[in-house]
């Protein structure tokens, strides 16, 4: 069972040697990385090479930017029975790989799996479903981020590519969710895919606080949400339920004297309508 391995990157270096260390520890080593390029300078061509030498490699270069038109120019090569998009600051804990190549070995009539992530020291962000179980159209919020995904190559044939008016540099307001487009496209074609509990990526936890900085990339992400469950049509009553649930955290937030909290879930609920409206 191989694994094509599709990972976009724009910016960073050190977390890409994070990556690629993290990658060259796996046991399992029937893989190919297909990294994606959108920098518009060589400051990964020789960190690239040392590491083509310790496993398949291929770079290639994006001058088109957003995660998502990366990610499709890399599945445009990609050749494995098993797809994944790490992202260029996440990283594989040891036997990962083996761990994914077991589940789908065992269980054939799973098209795909997901799991979790903690930034390697047990700190967690976001509300992860709490055992494993299949993925819907509404616990797949709690189940899966978009380096955590991995689909078997029918999957990727059916639905084909990321929509590229989504996700990180897509340059519309929609700044999150492809992940989770993708994976409501998979369930509508009928493919059976599973949360994971026990499969645990690393990748930093980047809601440390609700700074300036905090607010401005979750209306990023909400704007996103939003758009994604409008253009994957859910019921009328789906939506204004997700947000009354947030409004319920503004009024505990208030209620404890969390004002900073309370202003970010209240920028959370603002982007999320706009991102429905479209």
């Amino acid at each position: 069972m191989k694994f094509s391995l599709v990972l976009a990157t724009v910016g960073r270096v050190d977390e890409v040697i994070r990556f690629l260390e993290s990658l060259d520890a796996q046991d399992y080593r029937n893989f190919e990385l297909i990294v994606v390029d959108q920098n518009g300078d060589d400051r990964l061509v020789s960190l690239l090479d040392r590491y083509r030498r310790k496993f398949p490699l291929r770079h290639v270069r994006s001058a088109a930017l957003g995660a998502s038109r990366a990610r499709n120019a890399g599945l445009a090569l990609a050749d494995g029975d098993v797809i994944a998009f790490p992202d260029d600051d996440c990283w594989y804990p040891d036997g990962l790989l083996e761990q994914v190549v077991t589940v789908l070995a065992s269980h054939p009539e799973l098209d795909g799996i997901t799991g979790r992530f903690t930034d390697g020291d047990g700190n967690v962000e976001g509300r992860w479903l709490e055992s494993s179980m299949l993925l819907n159209r509404y616990n797949v919020w709690r189940g899966a981020i978009e380096f955590s995904i991995f689909l078997r190559r029918r999957v990727v044939n059916t639905v084909g590519g990321f929509d590229e008016s989504l996700g990180v540099g897509a340059g519309t307001v929609w700044g999150a969710a492809e992940g989770t487009d993708y994976l409501l496209r998979s369930l509508r074609h009928g493919f059976k895919l599973k949360f994971l509990v026990d499969m645990t990526l690393h990748h930093p936890v980047k809601t440390t606080d609700f700074d300036a900085s905090a607010c401005r990339r979750q209306k990023k992400y909400e704007t996103g949400i939003g758009r994604v469950m409008r253009i994957n049509e859910y019921p009328f009553w789906y939506f204004p339920t997700t947000c009354l649930r947030t409004c319920g955290g503004i009024l505990l937030a208030l209620a404890s004297g969390d004002f900073l909290k309370a202003r970010f879930k209240y920028l959370s609920v603002l982007a999320r309508v706009r991102g429905w409206r479209g």
